[in-house]
């Protein structure tokens, strides 16, 4: 059982863009790919241009995007939630502070 190819997000734009010049067969045989392949990169990259051929080959998902969003937003409630403890323990040691000093003059 031989391993799949892997193929670059530019090599993937440069057959998609010869498609619109030059004849599937023709292209496939240059660059020993199937046309299936060859079509299924087409129609990826005409339903989203600016997402096409992202991840491992598999077509762009709303559900991936929203994951990361959501990953981002739980990063972000976390380092915030992080600070807010910080802010809270300088705010105390300020306190105290002033504290020890009153008591000193």
């Amino acid at each position: 059982m031989g391993s799949r190819k892997r193929f670059s997000i530019d090599f993937k734009r440069k057959v998609v863009h010869e498609l619109g010049f030059r004849p599937v067969e023709e292209i496939c045989r240059e660059y020993e790919i199937q046309k299936q392949l060859a079509h299924r990169w087409k129609k990826e990259f005409e339903v989203n241009p600016n997402e096409a051929f992202s991840g491992n080959g598999n077509i762009w998902k709303f559900e991936a995007k929203l994951a990361e969003k959501d990953r981002l937003i739980g990063q972000l409630y976390a380092e915030n939630a992080l600070l807010k403890k910080n802010i809270d323990f300088v705010t105390r040691l300020k306190e105290e502070e002033k504290r020890k000093r009153r008591s000193i003059e």
